[in-house]
């Protein structure tokens, strides 16, 4: 099994050859990376066997044949009123459409991979023990903006009367909030609720990233407040990946609303500069159209549209890091080729204390990175308070 520092690294101007890319898609099948997030085994496997291409329409249609044959087993199983079989399928019919728009709808193709993939996910969420809440609030947006902000939220199981603690959680690039929902489940067991956005730049994000995006959640926290049945004086911030910038942003700006936050591999400072963005522009974590993929959270399709907007995100010239903060847990792989480890290292020197970690491996770390992190949120945020307490 190759190593994720052994890779071999694949130009996002090159693309790599159906062999390669079978080989790429195989490891990290094995190892259950991204994107096979939650996917099963023995059907993908089948799939990357039969993988015609990697270009978009052959790529999207490939991965969207597999979701069509989990969609009708899932429809033939509401039929029999067997709802755990429908659920199951309608779960992996919505992971092979993920995998259909990744790592971004970049084309017209995976655009309607994307469209089909959170289709499919609705199906999950009315299926779901506990439902899924699929909330949409409104949004003052500027000229060209979108007008809501749309959410998922998910409640621990057999939370009854309690209110429960709230976890917002957002990914990255190509990571948005169906696919964070598997990563919540971790805490839910613990008792927390966990909201689910779309970071800046992706998904059903109203805004692009720049300098001010992190205004799209006024509307999400205004909307948390509102309600009985979560804790709204008990929120953490969670990033993942690239939207570990955004977490650790609202520790700053949004502090009042939260209780802690957890950068989990996200930039701050040196990420951001053209000197890194050009040592990690064929980065082996990604299979293809990375920096189209990265392009896109600012509007842009080109290398040269992302490097040309990243600097404006430095949490540092941005004069952020130096402002109060909530409690901050930093976590990354020591060995990130995607974003810079060493920006732990800077955030420590500013502003208030914060809590690190750095586990072994590249991008996000490998190890127990996720029970870490959960540990280190229930510790700040406790358990429910039930009704009355």
């Amino acid at each position: 099994m190759t190593d994720v520092n052994e890779e071999v690294r694949l130009s996002d101007e090159t693309a790599p050859s159906l062999p390669e890319a079978k080989s790429w898609l195989r490891t990290h099948l094995a190892q259950r990376r991204n994107p096979f997030n939650a996917i099963g085994e023995a059907a993908a496997s089948r799939y990357i066997e039969t993988l015609p291409g990697i270009d978009p329409v052959r790529w999207a249609e490939h991965w969207l044949g597999g979701a069509a044959e989990f969609a009708a087993a899932a429809e033939r199983a509401e039929v029999d009123g067997d709802r755990g079989t429908a659920l199951e399928n309608w779960w992996q019919a919505y992971q092979f459409a993920f995998l259909g728009r990744y790592p971004s709808p970049i084309h017209p193709a995976k655009l309607a991979a994307y469209e089909l993939a959170r289709t499919y996910f609705a199906r999950v969420c009315e299926l779901e023990n506990t439902p899924v809440e699929q909330v949409s609030v409104p949004f003052d947006g500027r000229t060209g903006e979108g007008d809501s902000v749309s959410f998922l939220v998910a409640r621990p199981p057999g939370s009854g009367a309690a209110r429960s603690p709230i976890v917002l959680m957002w990914g990255g690039i190509d990571v948005w909030k169906e696919e964070s929902y598997a990563r919540g489940r971790l805490l839910r067991e613990r008792g927390f609720a966990t909201v689910h956005i779309d970071k800046p730049g992706v998904g059903q994000s109203p805004v692009l990233a720049g300098p001010d995006a992190e205004r799209q959640w006024d509307p999400v926290f205004d909307w948390l407040r509102s309600r009985n049945d979560l804790d709204a004086d008990r929120i953490a911030a969670l990033g993942l990946s690239f939207g570990g910038y955004w977490a650790m942003k609202l520790a700053h700006t949004h502090r009042e609303h939260l209780t802690a936050a957890v950068n989990w591999g996200g930039g701050v400072h040196l990420t951001f500069q053209p000197e890194w963005q050009e040592k990690s522009r064929n980065a082996s974590s990604y299979l293809m159209d990375l920096m189209p993929a990265r392009a896109r959270i600012f509007g842009g399709t080109t290398f040269a549209d992302y490097v040309a907007r990243c600097p404006e995100l430095s949490l540092l010239d941005q004069g952020i890091l130096d402002l109060k903060s909530c409690p901050l847990l930093l976590v990354n792989g020591k060995d990130d080729q995607q974003n810079a480890s060493a920006d732990i290292h800077l955030a420590l020197e500013h502003g208030d204390p914060k809590t690190a970690r750095l586990f072994p491996g590249g991008h996000m770390g490998s190890g127990p990175v996720l029970p870490t992190i959960v540990d280190w949120l229930t510790d700040r945020l406790g358990q429910p308070a039930t009704e009355g307490n």
